[in-house]
C-alpha cells in the first residue's frame, strides 16, 4: 500500500484513479503549516502539490520514505530540485495539460486589452455611462507578434488567425518550413518590435529572456503597440514598461505574471492602460482536472511498472557507468555550451562524432548531455536528460551521431558540429590522461584550452603586437588572464585567441576590443562549473 499526500487544492475528479486504486491510500490535507507538514511527511511515499506548498530542503530531509514529488502543473519553482535529486526522490510534473487554458487566457487578455473591457465594466458597475471614454481597437487585419512558438504560442497563433490577424513569430527553433505550415511569418525580435500592433510572450524565463522587454527594446517598438504577458514574470521589465506607457510608445499592457508575486508596484497596477490578473493562465476547471489526471497516472505508472515520462531530475544511468563517464559528461556539457554560444542562433542540424576509446562505450547519455546543453541555452530549465530528445523532435531539429574509427591523434575524441545554412561551428574535445578535459579544436583552428568558467574568444588578423595589445587592454580593466591559446590557419591570415580569465568580462571591455583594428569578433563565453547531475545526485536505473 503506497501512501499519497495531497497538500494543495487539486481536483478530486483528477485524482480519481489514485482514490480507486487498491494499492494506493490518498490523504488530502490542504492548508498545512510547514511545521504540521514536517511532522507527517515521513509517513508518505509520494507528495502531490500545486504552487501553494513550498517543498523545501528541510521538508525533503524529513521525508525518509518519500519516493515521488508530483507538481500538478508545469513549473517546479516551489520545489527544491537539487535537494530532491540528492535524496533520490523523483520530481515529476504535467507539462502539457494547461496548454489550452493558457492559450485561451492569452486571447481573453488580448481582447480585453483591445476593447478596454475591465475598465469599462468597472465604470459601468459604478453607475457611470461613459461610452466615449472606452473607445477600443479591432484585432482585424492587425499584426500580432508572438515571441515563443512552443505549444502555447502555436495555439495562440492558430486562434489569432481566425481574427484575420497577420502573425509574426519568433522562436530560436522556428524554421521557415514550420512557419509556412502554420501560416505565419518567421520574424526577428527587431521585426516583431517595429511591425507589431500587439505582442504576446510565450517563452520560459532564461538568462536570454529575463528583461527582454527593456527600455532599449521598447524604443524599437511601433508606437501604440499593446503587450500581453501570460508566460513568466521577469520577461518584461516593469519599470521600463511603465515608462513606455507614460511616454506614449506603448498603448497598454495585459499582465497575468509579474516580476514579484503578489506584485507591489501599485503605480503600474493602477495605471488606466494596464489590465492585471493574478496568474490565472492555468486556472480552469478543465486544466486543473487534466494536470491531476496526468500526475495521478504517472504516480501509478512509476510505482507499478517503473515507467517514467515526465521526470525533471532522473537520468537513466547506473552509478558505475556514471563514474566511468563522468569526465566525458562534464566535457560534453561544456562543449555544447561553448558551441551554442559561438553559434549565436538555433541550429538546424546537429552532428556529433566519437573516436578512440569512446567507440567502446555506450555514448547515448553523452549524446543526450550535449543535446541538453544545446537546447538549454534557449529553453533553460525546461530541458533535462530525460526530455532532451523529445524537445529536439518537437522543435523539428535533426541530429546525427557518427562513430569514427579513424585516428584523431587522441586516445578519445568527441566533436560537435552545429549548422544552419552556410553558418557552421565546430568544437572538438578530449580528456587527456592526467591532465583532464581539453578543447582541442574550434572550427578549423587547433587549440589546447582547459574549459574554465570565464572565457574570452577573439577572432583577429594575425599581425604583430595583437596579443600584447589585447593583454594590455584587459590589464587596464583589472582582468587577470589565466591562460591564452592562439590558433591560426596561415601566417598573416585569420587567427583566433581563447583566453581563460579570473572573472567575467563586461560588455564595455568587448566594445573596446572590437574597436581595435584587425579584430573581427569578440565573444564572452560562460561555461558551467561541472556536469549538471553530480555524482551523488545520480539515481541508479
Amino acid at each position: 500500500m503506497y501512501k499519497i499526500l495531497v497538500t494543495d487544492s487539486i481536483s478530486d475528479l483528477g485524482l480519481k484513479k489514485l482514490y480507486e486504486h487498491p494499492n494506493f491510500l490518498v490523504d488530502k490535507k490542504n492548508d498545512l503549516t510547514e511545521q504540521e507538514l514536517l511532522k507527517i511527511i515521513e509517513n508518505y511515499d509520494a507528495l502531490v502539490v500545486r504552487s501553494q506548498t513550498i517543498v523545501t530542503k528541510k521538508l525533503i530531509e524529513h521525508a525518509t520514505r518519500l519516493q515521488i514529488i508530483a507538481r500538478a502543473g508545469v513549473g517546479v519553482d516551489n520545489i527544491d530540485i537539487e535537494a530532491a535529486t540528492r535524496k533520490g526522490i523523483i520530481v515529476i510534473n504535467a507539462p502539457g495539460a494547461n496548454t489550452i487554458a493558457a492559450t485561451e487566457h492569452t486571447l481573453a487578455m488580448l481582447l480585453s486589452l483591445a476593447r478596454k473591457i475591465p475598465h469599462a465594466h468597472q465604470s459601468t458597475s459604478n453607475g457611470e455611462w461613459k461610452r466615449g471614454a472606452f473607445k477600443g481597437v479591432e484585432l482585424y487585419e492587425k499584426t500580432l507578434g508572438i515571441v515563443g512558438m512552443g505549444k502555447i504560442g502555436t495555439e495562440v497563433a492558430k486562434r489569432a488567425k481566425s481574427f484575420q490577424m497577420k502573425i509574426l513569430g519568433f522562436d530560436p527553433y522556428l524554421t521557415e518550413e514550420r512557419a509556412k505550415k502554420l501560416g505565419i511569418t518567421k520574424a526577428s525580435l527587431e521585426e516583431i518590435a517595429s511591425e507589431s500592433d500587439f505582442i504576446t510572450f510565450h517563452t520560459p524565463l532564461t538568462n536570454e529572456t529575463r528583461g527582454l522587454v527593456n527600455e532599449e527594446y521598447i524604443n524599437k517598438m511601433k508606437k501604440g503597440v499593446r503587450l500581453v504577458n501570460c508566460a513568466r514574470g521577469g520577461i518584461i521589465n516593469e519599470a521600463a514598461l511603465l515608462q513606455g506607457i507614460q511616454n506614449g510608445v506603448i498603448a497598454g499592457a495585459a499582465l497575468d505574471v509579474f516580476e514579484q508575486e503578489p506584485p507591489t508596484n501599485l503605480e503600474l497596477l493602477q495605471h488606466p492602460n494596464i489590465i492585471a490578473t493574478p496568474h490565472l493562465g492555468a486556472s480552469t476547471e478543465e486544466a486543473q482536472e487534466k494536470v491531476a489526471i496526468e500526475v495521478s497516472e504517472e504516480i501509478i505508472s512509476i510505482f507499478e511498472s517503473n515507467s517514467i515520462r515526465h521526470a525533471i531530475n532522473m537520468p537513466q544511468i547506473t552509478g558505475e557507468a556514471q563514474q566511468k563517464m563522468k569526465p566525458f559528461l562534464q566535457l560534453g556539457e561544456q562543449v555544447a555550451a561553448l558551441a551554442i554560444q559561438l553559434f549565436k542562433q538555433a541550429p538546424e542540424k546537429i552532428e556529433i562524432s566519437y573516436a578512440g576509446e569512446l567507440l567502446e562505450e555506450d555514448t547515448s547519455l553523452l549524446t543526450r548531455t550535449m543535446i541538453k546543453g544545446i537546447l538549454s541555452y534557449h529553453l533553460s530549465d525546461t530541458v533535462n536528460i530525460i526530455n532532451a530528445m523529445h524537445l529536439l523532435k518537437e522543435h523539428g531539429l535533426t541530429y546525427n551521431v557518427q562513430r569514427n574509427a579513424a585516428n584523431k591523434g587522441f586516445s578519445n575524441y568527441m566533436e560537435l558540429n552545429l549548422s544552419a545554412g552556410d553558418h557552421l561551428v565546430k568544437i572538438g574535445a578530449t580528456v587527456l590522461n592526467g591532465y583532464g578535459e581539453r578543447i582541442v579544436k574550434i572550427n578549423n583552428y587547433q587549440v589546447d584550452v582547459k574549459p574554465e568558467q570565464h572565457l574570452l574568444y577573439i577572432k583577429h588578423n594575425d599581425i604583430p603586437g595583437m596579443i600584447g595589445l589585447v593583454g594590455s587592454i584587459l590589464g587596464n580593466y583589472q582582468i587577470n588572464i589565466g591562460t591564452m591559446q592562439v590558433g591560426r590557419a596561415t601566417i598573416g591570415g585569420e587567427a583566433i585567441m581563447v583566453l581563460t580569465l579570473d572573472k567575467k568580462v563586461e560588455k564595455e571591455v568587448t566594445q573596446t576590443l572590437k574597436s581595435l583594428k584587425g579584430i573581427e569578433d569578440v565573444e564572452i563565453l560562460e561555461l558551467s562549473n561541472g556536469y549538471a547531475f553530480k555524482e551523488e545526485e545520480i539515481l541508479n536505473s
